[in-house]
């Protein structure tokens, strides 16, 4: 009796705790993706920041240029009604 109780008891034992671990590795799977879907958007808005500086870098550069551009011919033109 005690050699045909023991087996039983050994699967049953078996088969309840894949049970659980089937349910932890389900939590866990539903951890990390809660984790990556954070990262994936933390990094999203970092990449959005860095876009949005190198467009404001981009323009103050055009802004900058069209500005000594201007200065330069208002210089000319002072220059030459100096030399009138």
């Amino acid at each position: 009796m005690k050699k045909l109780l023991f087996p039983i008891l050994v699967a049953a034992t078996m088969i309840s705790c894949k049970e659980e671990t089937r349910a932890k590795v389900k939590d866990a799977s539903k951890a990390v993706g809660a984790e990556v879907k954070t990262a994936a958007q933390k990094t999203k808005a970092k990449v959005a920041k860095v876009i949005d500086t190198t467009k404001v870098k981009q323009k103050f550069k055009t802004v900058v240029s069209k500005g000594a551009e201007a200065i330069e011919k208002g210089a000319k033109k002072v220059k030459e009604s100096a030399n009138k």
